[in-house]
């Protein structure tokens, strides 16, 4: 019998990378990175939500567990997926950020001890909602050449980087050592290790060279008091998240109409985070992956609620360690989406991923998310931006997106309602990016485009006919 390297090829090898799966020791080790990278992301938002409505430690750790627990069944659905639900593709989801403010104005005016019936009543019939329109707006799709798209994806990146930066600096403001000399060197301690690793390691090593970094970074944080152990301590073996654990769900009109449009805003972005993820593991998303993969991002957040977990979105930190990794099965992520349903479970667990300190997190950070810029930035390389068009696109759209992540004050006149859409710099970025391309590549210059386009046709760049047309 000759030595399996001498088999000429198994059916497996195939199928798509985004389809294979790998040893389970891989696949443990690359899903925990993946958890490691979005762990901050997702306890960030019920910690602040959990604060803003006045409950004790208790319930806030509860609450973390809870949204660790749905983040981690929303990824199980995006990733392996169930009829036409999940887009299949290695997607982590996880609590938006895009609900904490609108969910905090809805505490504030729900009455006492009904804050979080309330939210979690508006989450729901949001979810629903996103359910009902993702195969109508997921035909935006034709809306998305590469001008938008690299816009948009370059946009991610730089709107994710001062959450990095933060992180580098403590993660916390009103923490008396915030932005010290010593937050600051442990974070570029972990990149310089961070890319040390990635120079000198190869294989899977190579791959999971931000999982390490992280460990390293942790160990060296150790004798400089940045880690806390007394959380490990006071943390329960099991503890399941006990359903409508702080009350059934209350319906509150202006509640529902103020998270409904947070699902259309986490509904564009996850849109956005789906094509720049497609580009990057090399399978184009169509409609129907589109539509499938809003539909997992709706369906986890109607059902969130039940367990007391709030809306779910893409996670676009995991985009960039998929780009620098490349390992790009999907099985890789449900993996981590396994993990992080037993963090959920088991809050024992969840306390030590916590060991890691935000200045450590704040140097991978700056890493996985500036990949995810860099990413966008060689999409706009295929935009055609020998087009002065195109380029007054890009430019354009930055301009816009960038906006609230220098100045968190621009808005702060405008309708508390409309600045769910303003503050995220993705969503206004990519309105521009839709609209301007609409006006300079597609009115007056052959129309829109059809919506029965095929998938090579929806990929290329439909603004160079438009340059054609300058040209000549």
């Amino acid at each position: 019998m000759p030595h399996p390297v001498d088999v000429p090829h198994h059916p497996a090898d195939l199928r798509h990378p985004v389809d294979q799966t790998l040893p389970p020791g891989k696949l443990l080790t690359s899903g925990l990175q993946h958890v490691a990278a979005m762990y901050a992301g997702v306890v960030a938002p019920p910690l602040v939500v959990g604060a803003g409505v006045g409950l004790s430690t208790a319930d806030i750790t509860f609450l973390m567990s809870a949204s660790l627990f749905t983040a981690g069944l929303a990824t199980l659905l995006q990733t392996l997926g169930i009829w036409k639900i999940g887009a299949r593709l290695p997607f982590v989801n996880g609590v938006s950020f895009a609900g904490v403010a609108p969910m905090l104005a809805i505490a504030k005016s729900a009455a006492p001890g009904h804050a979080l019936p309330v939210i979690y009543g508006s989450v729901i019939v949001a979810g629903v909602l996103g359910f009902a329109l993702a195969p109508y707006f997921c035909r935006l799709i034709r809306f998305f050449p590469p001008v938008v798209t690299g816009s948009v994806i370059t946009l991610i990146g730089i709107s994710l980087l001062p959450v990095a930066i933060n992180w580098a600096q403590g993660g916390n403001a009103q923490d008396p050592g915030y932005a010290s000399t010593s937050n600051i060197a442990l974070a570029a301690a972990t990149l310089v290790i961070v890319l040390v690793l990635r120079r000198v390691l190869t294989g899977f090593l190579q791959q999971i060279a931000i999982l390490i970094g992280m460990l390293l970074g942790t160990l060296v944080a150790v004798p400089l008091g940045k880690t806390d152990f007394g959380a490990i301590g006071q943390a329960g073996i099991i503890g399941f998240p006990t359903p409508f654990h702080f009350g059934a769900p209350e319906f509150s009109v202006a509640a529902i109409i103020s998270m409904c449009v947070v699902m259309l805003v986490c509904m564009t972005e996850s849109t956005a985070d789906i094509l720049a993820l497609a580009k990057i593991v090399d399978k184009p998303a169509d409609a129907a992956v589109l539509t499938a993969g809003i539909r997992a991002d709706a369906l986890g957040s109607a059902v969130s609620p039940l367990f007391n977990g709030f809306a779910c979105s893409a996670f676009a930190q995991n985009i960039g360690l998929v780009a620098i990794t490349k390992v790009r099965s999907r099985f890789v992520v449900a993996a981590g989406g396994g993990i992080l349903v037993l963090l959920g479970l088991c809050p024992a667990l969840a306390s030590v991923i916590a060991l890691v300190p935000q200045p450590v997190l704040g140097g991978a950070g700056l890493v996985l998310f500036g990949s995810v810029a860099a990413s966008g930035v060689r999409t706009l390389a295929d935009a055609g931006l020998d087009d002065g068009n195109n380029l007054l696109i890009v430019a354009a759209s930055l301009g816009v997106g960038v906006i609230p992540v220098v100045s968190d004050t621009f808005y702060a006149h405008f309708d508390e309602h409309l600045r769910i859409i303003l503050d995220s710099g993705i969503s206004t970025g990519c309105l521009v990016a839709v609209v301007l391309n609409l006006a300079f590549n597609h009115l007056g210059r052959g129309g829109v485009p059809a919506v029965g386009e095929s998938e090579q046709e929806l990929g290329r760049p439909r603004q160079a006919a438009g340059a054609q047309v300058v040209e000549h």
